[in-house]
């Protein structure tokens, strides 16, 4: 009875682990980083700040307003007439509100602004014994405009708007790497996996022969160094069973860990291996690389960021005038109703000039600087060119000798297979030694790695002509990020 309660526990054991562990899929394990994986969602938060600096600085060119209000204020201050060249006692308790309208003007960086002060002031001094007792209100119309230099107002917007663009393209970029880095983790997960079913394999193939020479060891018909050979045989094949256990869990923990997955929780790698061939054009896969690859607009930003920082750079020690122009009204009367009934009309014109005379060739050296660095941004992007079409074409002959290896390892795996078979029956004849079979069942193994290995370096190859090119030749479709075009279409209407 004890025996029956405890086999029906382990099979309620074993049923609960089973429906426990999730079976995970390729498809399943891209599905869980897009929202799991940290890498993904640091370029997602990067991306977000380059959004949020743009919509501030587009919030930041129109109309500001603001309000300020001192509710009060008391002096009490000796001070000297130079008229009478006397000295008197002032006291004052004043009461007054500032509300300002700025607007920056982004076709020529200048700004214009509304400003209305308006307060009450009690007055007293006891150079004449007076107490003034007024309302007053200031009504000034303001415009404030740079002469001779560049619109700083558009260069900063076009650098967020790159920058932007910039994160919106390094987004799009860390997807396609998040398929690539998922894939491989999975497949390491898959080839672990794999090495612990052969080595189980392996196990009970080792232990069947075991098993055959203790019988004829026992029964006389083997000598007994037959028996020593098959026990450390089945040794080795134990250990090597163990190792690889260890290696499939650190593999599972590898994904969970990048997959963003609870690191408890166990899972199960499900792949179907088969790699039919694809036709590959290598003219086209090259030119829609060419077209398409967002490096290369990464490389183009980069050359119009540093032509922004060289128009910064030739603005220094530079000739600029200032034009403040300034038109407005005041009034003051006793009665609130009557400030503007005898105004103040109050205009002014300033415009000044900075003339820099010499810089002892400051200016001159940071532009040759920074002009240097452009053509070396230049170069960059042609390089980057390069690299797309060296990178195009290792992946071409890659997966040309991919397709080579795979059925050379298929072949090899049935041979190995037939040999290992024709060997066991050899060995249970009494016409092979235990060491010679345990040679045997390790080139069987080690060819169905070769050959699962093989077959999964073509899809991972594949899979890389994909991201090289950005053009599925499984599907005979170009790939373009639907997220980069959006919200670069929306930022040019904008």
């Amino acid at each position: 009875m004890q025996r029956i309660v405890l086999l029906g526990m382990l099979i309620f054991l074993g049923i609960s682990g089973l429906m426990a562990q999730e079976a995970l899929t390729l498809e399943k394990a891209l599905k869980i980083s897009e929202t799991g994986s940290p890498d993904l969602q640091l370029s997602l938060l990067n991306l977000e700040r380059s959004q949020k600096n743009l919509e501030a600085q587009r919030a930041a060119l129109k109309s500001r307003l603001s309000l300020d209000v001192t509710p009060v204020n008391y002096s009490n201050q000796r001070r000297f007439d130079t008229r009478t060249s006397e000295w008197y006692t002032n006291e004052s308790w004043t009461s007054n509100a500032r509300f300002l309208i700025s607007q920056p003007i982004l076709p020529t960086d200048g700004t214009i602004s509304l400003s209305n002060d308006f307060g009450w002031q009690n007055s007293t001094s006891d150079a004449n014994n007076v107490t003034s007792k007024r309302f007053y209100n200031n009504l000034y119309l303001n415009l404030n405009q740079p002469l001779f230099t560049y619109n700083r107002l558009k260069i900063q917007l076009k650098e967020l708007e790159l920058n932007l663009e910039n994160a919106n393209i390094s987004y799009a970029l860390q997807r396609l790497n998040l398929e690539r880095n998922v894939t491989q983790f999975f497949y390491n997960v898959f080839m672990a996996q794999k090495n612990l079913e052969i080595a189980k394999e392996e196990l009970a193939n080792t232990q069947k022969s075991y098993d055959i020479i203790k019988n004829k060891v026992d029964a006389g018909l083997a000598a007994k160094e037959e028996f020593y050979q098959a026990e450390l045989n089945l040794a080795t094949s134990k250990s090597t069973l163990q190792n690889n256990e260890v290696n499939f869990e650190n593999a599972k923990d590898q994904l969970k860990l990048y997959l963003g997955m609870d690191l408890y929780e166990d899972i199960i790698v499900l792949a179907d291996i088969e790699a039919n061939p694809v036709q590959v054009d290598l003219d086209k896969a090259i030119e829609n690389g060419l077209e398409s690859r967002m490096e290369l607009r990464q490389r183009e930003i980069d050359v119009e960021t540093s032509q922004f920082a060289l128009i910064e750079t030739k603005s220094l020690n530079e000739f600029r005038g200032d034009m403040n122009l300034r038109f407005g009204f005041s009034g003051d009367n006793e009665n609130v109703g009557q400030v503007y009934k005898s105004p103040t009309r109050s205009p002014s014109v300033n415009i000044g000039f900075n003339i820099p005379i010499f810089d002892w060739g400051e200016k001159k050296a940071r532009i040759a600087a920074q002009e240097a660095t452009i053509k070396s941004q230049e170069l960059n992007l042609s390089e980057e060119k390069k690299q797309i079409i060296i990178g195009i074409r290792q992946v071409y002959r890659n997966l040309r000798n991919q397709l080579n290896q795979i059925d050379i390892a298929k072949q090899s795996d049935i041979n190995a297979q037939l040999t290992y078979e024709i060997n066991l029956e050899r060995y249970q004849n009494g016409d092979l030694t235990s060491m010679d079979l345990n040679l045997f069942q390790t080139q069987l193994s080690s060819k169905k790695l070769e050959l699962a290995q093989s077959l999964i370096n073509y899809k991972i190859e594949l899979l890389n002509l994909k991201i090289q090119s950005l053009y599925d030749f499984e599907t005979g479709a170009p790939i373009l990020p639907a997220e980069l075009y959006l919200n670069k279409n929306n930022t040019t209407e904008k």
